[in-house]
């Protein structure tokens, strides 16, 4: 019994000298463990890329760009017109008429009707209602005003309702000053229901149909 005795504590012995001698990460070797008192080592925190910086919005940040089309309530509210802006020409002449006031902007426009019933542009009534041209000093002309009402571009003059699933090429023009007409502008259109069409307009001549409208404007 004596020997069973000694023999089981020698081995308990042997078992507590390799607890406390032994490693105890699960067999890991000890060089891999950092040195006692030293931080853990933290992941690199990574770096965002470089965005770019925001250009500061204009005045007519929320207008639309000269070619896209705006959906308006057609005249009396019977309707819907689409409207779509599509070339801007700038001229001290037409047909032989002289700006009043420098320089003319004329611009052409597509309308079609996209309802059951014919649709038509809201006619301007003073300060409701139809097209203006806000500059970039914020100054607002109507279309029509100075010696734009003597300027005709044939071939862009359709005028009345339009049918269903028809449209019609029209042109406003605006007669303007060097400053309002400086940095292009934004054209307006207001409908029935009082609700605002906007585009930025370029401060050169741009749009697929410059050369044609230039050639009607010099006939």
């Amino acid at each position: 019994m004596r020997k069973i005795l000694l023999a089981t504590t020698a081995t308990a012995c042997l078992a507590l000298t390799a607890c406390a001698t032994g490693d105890p990460g699960g067999g890991h070797d000890s060089a891999d463990k950092p040195p006692a008192g030293s931080a853990s080592p933290q992941p690199a925190t990574p770096t965002p890329p470089a965005a770019d910086t925001p250009a500061t919005p204009g005045p007519d940040a929320a207008a639309l760009a000269l070619g896209m089309a705006s959906r308006t309530v057609g005249t009396k509210f019977v309707g819907i017109l689409e409207i779509t802006p599509t070339t801007v020409v700038y001229t001290k002449k037409a047909h032989g008429t002289a700006s009043r006031f420098g320089t003319f902007a004329v611009i052409t426009t597509k309308d079609a009707s996209l309802s059951a019933n014919a649709a038509d542009e809201e006619p301007a009534n003073g300060t409701k209602g139809g097209w203006r041209w806000i500059a970039a000093n914020g100054q607002s002309v109507f279309e029509g005003t100075g010696a734009a009402h003597k300027v005709l571009v044939s071939g862009y003059n359709g005028v009345g309702r339009i049918e269903p699933g028809g449209h019609q090429l029209r042109s406003e023009v605006f007669d303007l000053t060097p400053d309002q007409a400086s940095g292009g502008g934004t054209l307006v259109y207001a409908d029935a229901a009082g609700g605002d069409s906007r585009w930025r307009i370029p401060a050169v001549d741009s749009g697929p149909q410059v050369a044609d409208v230039r050639k009607r404007l010099a006939s």
